[in-house]
């Protein structure tokens, strides 16, 4: 009941989204007239020499909206064929953080990516980032369900001085303090990283917006 209670949370109540200054209008004119309660936050940074990094706009996030509870991460421009209610079921059996991997056979691509290794039951026991030679074929996406007792170990990772660009950098520091576990994806993530993946994506969902 918890995990299909978040999943509606995450699909239909409650978002959020961080945009540099520059765009923050943008982001606000879309949420006019929606019918969930999404919240857009402005670090008020425009340059990539004074932005954040998604470490510390996650920290951001937590300070500024106060957050004491158990988080659901999404980063970047992704659109999923599946439902998260699975993803947030088995973390919240697992009874800790945990992450997604999904099975990619191309060195080249494991070679741009986060690549973890994981044990039969799925924990991670070690996380590579864009690999010269790769480990595993298991890529890790960003998507990542933080449990509540964890969320103050983003700070303290900052604190530490560990990496804040890459959101996987944070991972990469937590899977060694607590136990993380990774569920392989029931299904398919679309990245859309340019005009002509976004036109590719618009045309296999039937030219959405």
């Amino acid at each position: 009941v918890r995990a299909k209670k978040m999943a509606r949370k995450a699909d239909n109540q409650r978002g959020g989204s961080h945009s540099n200054h520059k765009f923050v209008s943008h982001f606000e004119k879309w949420t006019e007239g929606k019918t969930q309660n999404i919240i857009v936050l402005d670090n008020r940074t425009s340059t990539n020499e004074t932005c954040f990094g998604t470490v510390k706009d996650i920290q951001f996030a937590i300070d500024k909206l106060k957050l004491d509870d158990d988080l659901l991460i999404i980063t970047g421009d992704n659109v999923l064929d599946f439902s998260l209610t699975v993803f947030i079921q088995y973390a919240l059996q697992k009874k800790t953080s945990c992450i997604m991997r999904y099975y990619e056979p191309k060195l080249e691509r494991l070679k741009k990516s986060s690549v973890l290794v994981v044990e039969n039951d799925g924990l991670v026991i070690n996380m590579q980032e864009k690999p010269e030679k790769p480990q595993s074929t298991w890529c890790c996406p960003p998507f990542y369900f933080i449990a509540r007792k964890d969320v103050p170990m983003v700070a303290k990772s900052i604190a530490a001085g560990y990496g804040t660009n890459a959101p996987s950098s944070f991972i990469a520091w937590l899977y060694k303090k607590v136990c993380v576990y990774a569920m392989r994806m029931p299904g398919k993530r679309y990245d859309i990283e340019t005009l002509e993946s976004y036109k590719q994506i618009k045309h296999s969902y039937n030219n959405i917006n």
